[in-house]
This record gives C-alpha cells, structure tokens and sequence, in this order.
C-alpha cells in the first residue's frame, strides 16, 4: 500500500473581524515548546499562515485522524497567541503581506514582488518507487489535476470581492514563473535536465522553487501534488488523498505495462486548469480525456472510473464515491462560502463559520 503525506497551509486570522493576522512566528514558538507539535509545523514565506505536515499514512481513518489532530493543534497555538485558524485558500477580507524574516524570503519578496501574494494550498505526497517510477507517474497524471482543482476550489473571494472564481488561488499561484502544468518528459535524466537548466536560469534558487503541477518531491521519496486548495474541512482533505494515490497507482500501473501518456499540450493543459479554476463543480470541466467541455459531474465520474480499480484495491472505492457525491451535491468550499454571504451579507460571518467548520 502506497502512504500518502498531507501538507496544508492555514490561514491566522482575528477571531473577532476575521481580518488575517501576521502572528505565525509566535504560534511557530509556542510549537516548539510542545513535544507532540515539534516536527509538525514550518515556517512559510508569509507570517499569516501556519503549514503542517502529517506523519505519511497507509490508511485513509489514519490520516483522517491526523488531519484532524494537526488542525486543532495548529488552532491551539493560534489561540495562545491571540488568533484562530481558518481553512480559506484566499483571504475573503483584504489583506497586506507580512513576510517572514528569512534570506529566502527575502530574496523571494524582492525578485517576485507582487506575484509573491501568498495564497494556502494542500499538498499531497504519494510514495514511489524510485525517479522513474515518479516521473512515469507525471507524465501520465496531468490530464486528471483539473478536476482535483475543482472538487478542492476554496477562494472565491479577493481583498473583499467576489472575483468570480471557485479557485482563485489558482490564479494567483499561475504567476509564479515556475508553477503549472508541464509536458511529458519521458525519463528521469530529462525531468532532471529542465529542473538543473530552471535553476541554472537564476529565476529560482533551487529544484524546491521548481512549482509544478505534480513534480517529484526535493525532499522525500514521493510524488508531489500541489494543485488543490486547502480544503475547509478534512474530509475534503482525505478525499484528494485518496484520489491522488490511486492516481499514482493507476499510471504507475499504465507505465508497467507499456501504456503511454496522453499526447495534450501544455497550451491545452493550461486551459483546462483555468476552466477548473473559473468554475469549480458548478459549471463545465474540459474532460480529461477529450479535452472537451462535459459538465463537472461527467468529469468527476470520468476520473472516479479512470481509477476506480486502485480504489477498490486500497479499499477506498465507496468512500471516495460517497465524498464525491456529497461535494457534488453540497457544494467545494467556495460554494459554502458563497452561500455565506448570501445568508449573513458579511465577509467576518463568512469567516467565522469557516473557523469552526475547520475544525470539524
């Protein structure tokens, strides 16, 4: 059974306006004070968000639970320090940066500049069997990341407005010079070759600044994705996990047996990450396989399908069936943001709630 690690990024806010508060020094200092938080939190580019990682689990009631266990841990530091915790991809109300002190930082704040808005992501982490294994992996998952985008979509709202997006994280994550979908690379020695000639470009420091869609991960021996929004709750959270491993399984499957990865270009890609982005599950998705506009329930049930086989061997096929149903039938967190707002007319009640469903 392949383990799969989750990494969210949390957002410090006033528990009282729900404006962001830059206090992640501080909740960071009193983690590290407690044994059972000391290799669980990091320090991140802004100081109005707090990152945790899980231990890497096999079963998916074990990373429920440690989801669950990171977040009220990350909830109680915030509020030694005077905040709260919120699961929100983007601020609903306006917000200024506050950047952590770092040379990294630093040198990030100044060469992106306005780009370097930070926005909070959720990033999953399957184990592979070596480099060519995972870029194998790659290769053949890319079609597929839109729609994790769609079901994840957390941030409709930007300093204040209603941008239209379901993900509008996404959009501002697209900046970044390195961040997005990729081609098909086909080895080991050509992922490597674009990373090494990326860096060597002096746009980024090192192959951890390399932002793709899915890469290999700089530090453990995974495939990484990093195209969802932090969800609000952490059912949310362990649905992706269990979709982007049996997304692993299922090309490295593909890949052992000969079969190659869909040809779509990134020019294409990209289009397809955009529509994901604009409409979330309330409109149409370009299906992963035709690249074709299908409403957003026809391409959820395409990727269900696609590895509904790794799901009934890992034993998550009717969970990730019942998950997917009740998002399409509920509503990703931007349509609970959104009916909200409609319900309270405010962007702190919108807040609020989302404090407490983080927590649930």
């Amino acid at each position: 059974m392949r383990t799969v690690g989750v990494e969210e990024e949390l957002l410090l806010v006033d528990p009282d306006s729900g404006e962001p508060k830059a206090l992640a020094a501080a909740a960071l200092a009193r983690a590290e004070q407690d044994d059972t938080s000391v290799e669980v939190f990091e320090k991140e580019l802004y100081d109005q968000m707090l990152e945790f990682a899980t231990r890497p689990q096999s079963g998916m009631a074990e990373l429920r639970a440690e989801i669950g266990r990171c977040r009220r841990e990350a909830a109680r530091h915030a509020r030694d320090t005077g905040c709260a915790v919120a699961a929100l991809a983007t601020s609903p109300l306006p917000v200024g940066p506050s950047f952590a002190v770092g040379r990294r930082y630093r040198w990030m704040a100044e060469q992106y500049g306005v780009s370097t808005r930070r926005v909070c992501g959720c990033h999953v982490h399957v184990s592979v069997d070596g480099d060519e294994e995972g870029v194998a992996v790659v290769d053949r998952v890319r079609p597929w990341l839109p729609v994790l985008t769609a079901l994840s979509a957390n941030s409709p709202f930007w300093q204040g407005r209603d941008t239209a997006y379901n993900s509008y994280r996404s959009q501002v994550w697209s900046r970044w010079p390195s961040a997005g979908p990729v081609e098909v690379f086909g080895s080991v020695e050509a992922y490597r070759r674009q990373v090494a000639d990326m860096v060597a470009t002096g746009t980024v420091l090192d192959e951890a600044m390399v932002y793709y869609d899915v890469r290999l991960s700089a530090r453990y021996p995974t495939v990484e994705f990093r195209v969802a929004d932090v969800c609000l709750d952490a059912d949310g959270a362990v649905l992706l996990a269990m979709l982007a491993r049996a997304l692993v399984e299922t090309a490295a499957r593909e890949w052992r047996e000969g079969r190659g990865p869909a040809p779509h270009t990134v020019s294409l890609l990209r289009l397809a990450s955009w529509r994901a982005a604009r409409s979330g599950l309330t409109g149409e998705l370009l299906h992963p396989v035709t690249l074709r506009p299908v409403p957003a329930r026809d391409a959820v049930e395409a990727l269900l399908e696609h590895v509904g086989a790794a799901l009934a061997d890992s034993g998550d096929l009717e969970t990730a069936r019942a998950s997917s149903a009740s998002l399409l039938r509920e509503g990703n967190g931007a349509q609970v943001q959104r009916r909200l707002y409609g319900e309270t007319d405010s962007l702190r009640e919108v807040v609020a709630e989302c404090v407490r469903r983080t927590l649930v």
